[in-house]
């Protein structure tokens, strides 16, 4: 949203909740994020005011965060190791952004941009960009207040000062607190086990089958889900209320041969009127939005220019991808039972369940050939599409040759199947993966995506109770987007996911693909869930990675400071990552710069979905 098309509202939500100041109606909101910026830091402000030329003000900067820095190391700095540790950090993040060598890396001088500022608005800068200095001279200044907002007002607990049983009693009221919050939040995304989304759901599944003439036995049959994917816009309009913006799109995506489907059964989990707000995930995940299908016809005619991964860099033969030492990817089908909209393979798909999306006998076995002349890698992920998909004897068959290969310890299926397609985990598809567990020698393991509470179903967990009982392990990738983002929304997908025996492994951020940019969020964002949300749950809730998908090189861990920097911040807000690749120690492999979506952006998007935004005011402070 513009600066100047923001309600009056909105601006002083953002103000309050974000800066804690109210906009006085004499001046602009730029004039008001101005007044605060040059006021929180009279120091930098007076460096800025005075500095004659550009070098003047970087060189004196440079000097003053030298200062500061050393201070924190002195006996009388006056702050906690905890807030110590926020200046430090954020002084890292101002050398980095003023530093020449990033300017002339990015092409941009966010320092430029503040020394045009000092004195005047100016109309290329947008508000997130002044908030985000706001909040760094504020952490810089030592004025963040992080730790302020305690239950009790207080910084520090007071059991910290308690010995004994009365210290215990006194954290246990502490985390009896917070349980309570945690509780309270949970209760806000309730899973799709709960008995009246059950209810809803069955005559939501009544509905569909009797549009489609069929019956209970048809549904049972993961063979009449197939038949009957719906990629067609009238039919879902007959099943669904949408939005005249989504019905376009639909038909657009349609007309243009963009892939798009969705299995009868996983629109069962979708309210039919589109106020509901329950499923909102369900919904976003495959119903494309317009800009989305708007930009895919714009590139239609050379879809490779959406390889945001630059597999076809990392594919040494036909259906494999390799980019690490031990693992590597084989693709022997290339389409879904269903769509996701934001999928990084969706370039590679022609159609949803098109008939000919399973390789050739020959070409797969050319690629088993590669595989079994490479002993290097160990293990092996099938993937697509979605490989379970395939007939049963297509899998013994892949299963047969590779553990055959003794090279082969462990051999993984990514399959969305659980979740959109429960069904299709008969009990001979199943006894099919288990037979070829060998514990000590191969292990063969599920992956699986479920993004959101509201898509765990008895069907899902009867499909994973199946698999679970052949000795064969579940795991979960998540994206993290704007639909599975908000306070607790993903720690409680983990949690009720521990429950069904599945484990959480790793958490995407969300890539930033261009056309899928109305899903993404701030990297802060998923940093301050790391450790704000995740990090209050139970070990076992919390066992997956954070990681980023750096294009071309493979995965950033994002709990790792030491792996990627903020470099600069640029004049709508985003800010601009280096992250550096997994081969850092090992090989001298090139950084990749990324320009992040605005926090800024994203707190009005919260803002307009209901958010109250004080639960996110410390994102600022996550690099």
């Amino acid at each position: 949203m513009e600066k100047n098309t923001l309600s009056s509202k909105t601006v002083n939500d953002m103000l309050k909740y974000i800066l804690e100041i109210k906009k006085p109606d004499s001046i602009t909101v730029q004039e008001c994020y101005l007044k605060y910026l040059w006021d929180i830091n009279k120091d930098i402000t007076e460096i800025f005011k005075s500095a004659t030329d550009l070098e003047e003000l970087r060189d004196k900067l440079y000097r003053h965060l030298e200062k500061c820095e050393r201070g924190l190391y002195g006996i009388d700095s006056g702050k906690k190791v905890l807030e110590r540790d926020l200046i430090r950090e954020s002084i890292k993040v101002f050398k980095n952004i003023i530093a020449p060598v990033n300017e002339k890396r990015t092409g941009i001088s966010s320092l430029k941009y503040l020394w045009k500022i000092v004195e005047h608005p100016y109309e290329e800068i947008s508000p997130g960009f002044i908030i985000e200095f706001i909040a760094l001279f504020r952490a810089i200044s030592g004025k963040a207040d992080v730790y302020i907002e305690r239950l009790d007002g207080k910084k520090i607990p007071d059991f910290v000062y308690l010995k004994g049983r009365e210290a215990a009693f006194k954290r246990t009221e502490v985390l009896d607190d917070i349980s309570k919050i945690i509780g309270t939040y949970f209760s806000k995304y309730p899973s799709g086990l709960e008995i009246d989304i059950i209810k809803r759901r069955e005559k939501n599944k009544e509905r569909i089958l009797k549009y489609f003439n069929s019956s209970e036995k048809d549904w049972s049959d993961y063979r009449w889900h197939l038949k009957h994917v719906i990629k067609n816009a009238d039919i879902i309009h007959d099943l669904l209320e949408l939005t005249a913006d989504q019905t376009k799109a639909i038909k657009k995506a349609e007309k243009n041969r963009i892939p798009f489907g969705i299995t009868p059964y996983y629109l069962s989990l979708m309210e039919y009127s589109r106020k509901e707000h329950y499923g909102h995930a369900v919904r976003a995940q495959v119903i494309p939005p317009p800009d989305y299908v708007d930009m895919i016809c714009n590139g239609k005619m050379d879809r490779s220019t959406f390889d945001f991964m630059g597999e076809q860099d990392t594919s040494p033969v036909e259906l494999v991808t390799r980019r690490y030492p031990m693992i590597a990817i084989l693709k022997p089908y290339n389409t879904c039972a269903q769509i996701c909209v934001y999928c990084q393979r969706n370039w590679e798909i022609d159609e949803c369940m098109a008939p000919d999306a399973q390789a050739t006998r020959k070409t797969i076995d050319t690629s088993l050939e590669w595989l079994e002349s490479h002993k290097g890698v160990g293990e092996i992920l099938i993937t697509g599409g979605d490989p379970i998909i395939m007939n049963d004897d297509m899998i013994e068959y892949l299963l047969e040759e590779l553990s055959s290969m003794d090279h082969i310890f462990r051999i993984r299926f990514g399959t969305r199947t659980p979740v959109v397609l429960p069904q299709r985990w008969t009990d001979t598809l199943a006894s099919i993966i288990g037979k070829y567990q060998s514990p000590g020698k191969r292990e063969i393991v599920v992956m699986t995506h479920f993004v959101h509470p509201s898509e765990i179903t008895p069907e899902a967990c009867e499909a994973v109770r199946k698999i679970k009982l052949t000795g064969t392990g579940v795991y979960n990738q998540s994206v993290f987007n704007m639909e599975n983002s908000r306070r607790f929304e993903s720690s409680k997908l983990r949690h009720d996911l521990r429950l069904i025996g599945v484990d959480p492994y790793y958490n995407f951020n969300m890539k930033g693909k261009k056309e899928t940019r109305s899903y993404m969020v701030p990297v802060a964002r998923i940093l301050q869930e790391r450790k704000e949300e995740v990090r209050l749950l139970p070990g076992l809730s919390r066992t997956d990675e954070t990681v980023f998908n750096v294009p071309r090189m493979g995965k950033n861990h994002l709990r790792a400071w030491q792996d990627h920097d903020v470099i600069m911040i640029m004049p709508d807000g985003s800010r601009i990552y280096q992250f550096h690749p997994w081969e850092k120690n090992i090989t001298l492999v090139p950084a990749y710069d990324y320009i992040d979506v605005p926090i800024y952006e994203y707190l009005q998007e919260l803002l307009k979905r209901g958010e109250d935004i004080r639960d996110y005011r410390t994102i600022w402070y996550y690099y």
